[in-house]
């Protein structure tokens, strides 16, 4: 197995929708805002080149929204997801399985691609299952008000339309019991409905795609909790849980939105678990 981080875009969001109800006076310490109080996202994949099978862990924005649309995000940086595969040697018709932590367009835009006149679209990994799980499908197909602009039809619907839609058995399981796909997957609800953080066993080590479980290692803290999630109380006591586990078992927590950090690990202190150090993905591995 080998796995690389796969840069697609940097964005801004507002840092009090990324803060909940913590202050700016404490989480700019941390995740500083510009003039227009955002701050710095990434949009950072994972590809897993495992025998023959190619699986890409969330697909960014993608290309396909109006510029107005993308103009509330500030899009930032070199880094595309076509160049960040080529870096690594592979194009996106070498994908064999595209896995979504969730549907949200940040994590599944670039999913879908418009067709080649523009009049409709198709799957942007035409050799790709597209893989999701069936209750948060329910979900996001049929959003709620909160949710709703973060569901676009666009990312999801082709997804089915093709034929390349699979669900994750998500039935009957213990916990982080081992995939379709050849990992564990943490389900957690409190961001959105049966969101999936898969665990990797890698080079000895157990590496964890954190998603929007833990955005930026300025969310460690407990209380730090996004606006966006529709259960926070719930994120709470899923951070809570996870982290202790990540603490006591040495995870590694890839950092999908942490524009300024690839990795990092924490610990328990007398206030909590904290963050521990952080690292570029390829100084560990």
């Amino acid at each position: 197995m080998k796995i690389y981080p796969i840069e697609t875009v940097n964005f801004k969001l507002d840092g009090g929708a990324m803060f909940g109800v913590v202050p700016k006076s404490i989480w700019q310490r941390t995740n500083p805002a510009d003039a227009n109080n955002q701050i710095d996202l990434a949009a950072r994949c994972m590809l897993i080149e495992d025998g023959n099978r190619l699986i890409l862990i969330d697909t960014g924005m993608g290309n396909k929204q109006s510029d107005k649309f993308f103009g509330y995000y500030s899009l930032g940086g070199n880094a595309n997801l076509d160049d960040s595969l080529k870096k690594v040697g592979f194009h996106r018709d070498d994908i064999t399985d595209v896995f979504m932590t969730h549907l949200h367009f940040d994590h599944c835009g670039g999913s879908i691609q418009w067709n080649s006149d523009r009049t409709g679209y198709e799957p942007a990994f035409k050799n790709a299952r597209f893989w999701t799980n069936e209750k948060h499908w329910q979900w996001a197909t049929r959003p709620n008000a909160r949710e709703k602009a973060s569901f676009l039809k666009e990312n999801i619907l082709p997804m089915q339309e093709s034929g390349q839609l699979y669900f994750i058995d998500s039935q009957n399981k213990s916990f982080l019991e081992e995939s379709e796909l050849g990992f564990g997957i943490l389900f957690v609800d409190g961001h959105t409905e049966k969101q999936m953080l898969p665990h990797i066993r890698y080079q000895g080590k157990t590496l964890v795609f954190v998603a929007d479980l833990l955005p930026t290692v300025g969310h460690i803290p407990l209380p730090y909790v996004m606006g966006y999630d529709t259960r926070p109380l719930l994120t709470l006591d899923e951070k809570d849980k996870f982290l202790k586990e990540a603490a006591d078992n040495e995870y590694y927590l890839f950092l999908e939105h942490d524009a300024h950090h690839e990795i990092c690990t924490v610990k328990r202190t007398e206030v909590g678990v904290r963050l521990n150090e952080t690292f570029r993905f390829d100084t560990i591995f």
